[in-house]
């Protein structure tokens, strides 16, 4: 990160929010609106199972990338996702590991929906959010999943009632009356006597839910004259069971007892208050601005392995730049955004109500779109490329008091912008003139401005600022009602446009040209 007078935005602003040991760190995830998506995919009702295998198939690749993930639970919409006791996964802050689950979560769903539906298409996009449960015992992760299961079981019930009536004769408001007031048992006795069905014999998945979770098998590791040697290692297995918090389930897996613990006694009574007084909520504080800004995680891993051009690639900037369109229009409450490289920042404005001002809904809700459209919009920028994994990114929320600390915030983003990409202009060029990588950072080390001018200049014959004015400047997104967009790339409707632009937002000319952005205040 450079250095500017700006920076104290980040050491004044930006606030701890670790998850301190020895609680347990649980992430639930859950889809948004899923009932619309639903409807608008058409998955059968009240369990499609290939839709319920794609949420499954998600979990398993998450265990798989996050090693410190050692369990997970999930039923319809929604699933948790149970760190081992001793992680220190990112430092154990909340934000950073409920939006890269979240965001991870999300592109697998993208990237996996042909698998399952290949003959549907993906008409709109998955919307997830998160939130993290600290767990202070293991008694009450026992107590939490024996919640979670048990919610999955009373929705499942009354769902398989409600449209088996539904495909009867009735409206769903009349099959909601019919199942007012009843219980387990009278469920039971509709579904057998009205429609034949023994609820103990539908699939397992829709009844009990889904466990991933990680179990230890022995694998051939080398061979020594023709002996093969064996060691133990770690599989990711999807099982289905009556009751994943008894102590029968929990402590016959090996990984579990060993990365968590062991459950002592079975839990007969739960109580949903008790278990939801350990989320860990951050309310963001009131008549401030909202600042999310999310990074891409190993992007220099991603951008090698798809061959981006070093040290900027024009296709990958306009991919980013297209997520956060999408993030603009989904999110009113959101008024200005601005991005560079792998990372976007979103202003929400002071007054804004987004999920009651919940900093995990709302960053895991904007992380999890923006994943969502660069996994679907990569064909249409790399139509050649394919997208050989999935991007994840991580994100935070950070309040500012006063529209000058928001401008000098974005001021350090533009700052930084420029003196990153003028560095990586000058590293480029000296690693494609012959250097090592080693050798053109030692070359750089020091080096000022000026200086990084006139090697350029001088050396490789570029004037710096005749270089594209996105990768100097970085882009600008916001909503735009003046008519007149000569020149400029717009994305939208006429009126209230989304707009990109590359343009000097630490000129204060910027704002008092656009008075709206920041509620018609001039800075």
């Amino acid at each position: 990160m450079a250095n500017s007078k700006y920076e104290y935005v980040k050491i004044d602003y930006e606030v701890n929010d670790e998850v301190m040991f020895p609680n347990l760190i649980v992430v639930r995830i859950h889809f948004c609106n899923f009932t619309r998506f639903s409807q608008v995919h058409e998955f059968e009702q009240p369990n499609d199972e290939n839709a319920l295998n794609l949420m499954n198939a998600c979990a398993t690749a998450v265990l798989k990338e996050y090693p410190d993930i050692v369990f997970s639970y999930g039923f319809g919409d929604e699933y948790s996702f149970v760190f081992s006791k001793d992680t220190n996964f990112y430092q154990r802050r909340a934000s950073k590991i409920l939006s890269l689950i979240v965001s991870f979560f999300t592109s697998n769903f993208v990237m996996n929906w042909k698998y399952w539906f290949p003959q549907k298409e993906l008409k709109s996009l998955p919307l997830f959010q998160s939130r993290i449960i600290c767990c202070a015992s293991v008694e009450v992760l026992q107590a939490y999943l024996a919640w979670r299961q048990r919610e999955c079981h009373t929705e499942n019930q009354h769902n398989t009632c409600l449209w088996n009536l539904v495909k009867s004769g009735k409206t769903e408001l009349e099959a909601q009356e019919i199942l007012k007031g009843t219980l387990k048992q009278d469920k039971n006795e509709l579904l057998f006597q009205q429609f034949k069905i023994n609820y103990k014999l539908i699939n397992k998945m829709f009844r009990q839910g889904s466990c991933v979770l990680k179990t230890e098998i022995e694998a051939i590791v080398k061979y020594i004259n023709d002996t093969p040697v064996k060691r133990l290692r770690k599989n990711v297995t999807v099982e289905h069971s009556e009751n994943i918090a008894s102590r029968n389930f929990w402590n016959k897996h090996s990984c579990l007892v060993k990365e968590i613990s062991n459950f002592i006694v079975d839990i007969n009574n739960i109580k949903p208050e008790f278990v939801k007084s350990f989320t860990f909520e951050n309310k963001l504080m009131l008549s401030t601005w909202i600042v999310v800004r999310i990074d891409g995680c190993h992007f220099h891993r991603f951008s090698e392995i798809h061959e981006f051009e070093k040290p900027n690639d024009e296709q990958a900037l306009n991919l980013m730049n297209s997520c956060a369109v999408a993030v603009l229009k989904e999110f009113n409450d959101i008024v200005f955004s601005y991005g560079v490289s792998d990372e976007y920042s979103f202003v929400l404005k002071k007054d804004s109500q987004l999920y009651q001002r919940c900093a995990s809904y709302i960053v895991s809700a904007i992380v999890s779109l923006f994943s969502a459209v660069y996994v679907m919009q990569w064909v249409h920028f790399f139509p050649s490329k394919e997208l050989k994994y999935t991007p994840c990114f991580d994100g935070r929320a950070v309040c500012y008091p006063s529209s000058k600390i928001l401008q000098d915030y974005l001021a350090w983003r533009q700052v930084d912008c420029h003196i990153n990409n003028q560095y990586n202009t000058c590293f480029w060029e000296l690693v494609k003139s012959g250097r090592t990588k080693r050798e053109a950072q030692k070359f750089l080390k020091g080096t000022q401005t000026n200086e990084k001018y006139d090697l350029l200049a001088q050396q490789f014959h570029i004037d710096y600022n005749r270089l594209p004015i996105m990768f100097r400047r970085g882009s600008s997104v916001f909503r735009e009602q003046d008519k007149d967009t000569s020149n400029e790339e717009v994305e939208g409707e006429t009126q209230n446009r989304v707009v990109i632009k590359h343009c000097n937002i630490i000129d204060c000319s910027f704002w008092e040209a656009n008075p709206s952005i920041l509620n018609k205040v001039p800075l």
